[in-house]
């Protein structure tokens, strides 16, 4: 507890422009937690699940294969039972059935990740401010006819800036590197959704050309 009220002192010592900073990191640190868990529960075993469904496409249980699609809930699996739920119109139009879906959901997988980014951009130069700030107050004691007798007033006053940037800066690279990596986290599943969207649709395609294969046969 001790550390945590040093801690406190010292970025007390900042001077104003540490409370929207403090601000940042939190709104940072928040936004990073939230998106991923939903990034990390969106992201369920995609090969695992499409061998399910074609075990059940080959067995002719499509509705066992949304029901399955609903169960996992994920946001491809969300897809691939559009997709599956429309596959009696025919494959091109599961295609577009998933490709909306997919267009509406995408936002929501980037969702709070430009919150970082305006974070990533003010944060140094918040901290910027307070090296301003900082080096005014300093001056401002040098100008006066008690500055030169107070060293210690001038001190504070650079002690402000180099904190405020510090920590500006800090903050900055800390979002930096959870912003990528969400970022990336998120790309990948948009990729899955294109992938395997893509297998179902050939998939249904394949099974199609069987069925009519089938009927010629008979004719």
């Amino acid at each position: 507890m001790i550390w945590f009220v040093d801690a406190f002192n010292f970025l007390c010592k900042g001077g104003p422009v540490m409370i929207p900073l403090i601000a940042c990191s939190i709104i940072s640190v928040a936004v990073m937690i939230e998106r991923f868990i939903r990034l990390r529960n969106a992201g369920a075993d995609p090969d695992e699940l499409m061998e399910r469904i074609e075990k059940c496409l080959a067995l002719g249980k499509g509705s066992d294969a949304v029901n399955l699609c609903r169960t996992v809930g994920t946001p491809l699996a969300e897809m691939l039972a559009r997709g599956l739920e429309c596959r009696g119109i025919g494959s091109r139009q599961a295609e577009k059935c998933m490709e909306e879906y997919a267009l509406r959901m995408t936002p929501n997988l980037f969702c709070r990740l430009p919150i970082l980014d305006t974070i990533i951009t003010i944060a140094p130069l918040l901290g910027l401010l307070g090296t301003v700030t900082g080096m005014i107050r300093s001056f401002h004691v040098i100008s006066t006819k008690s500055g030169i007798g107070t060293p210690t007033a001038i001190t504070g006053g650079v002690a402000e800036a180099l904190i405020a940037t510090a920590t500006g800066l800090a903050i900055a690279i800390a979002t930096l590197v959870g912003y990528n990596y969400l970022t990336e986290k998120a790309k990948a599943l948009v990729s899955d959704m294109e992938i395997y969207g893509t297998r179902l649709v050939n998939i249904l395609s394949a099974g199609e050309e069987d069925q009519h294969e089938a009927k010629a046969l008979r004719a």
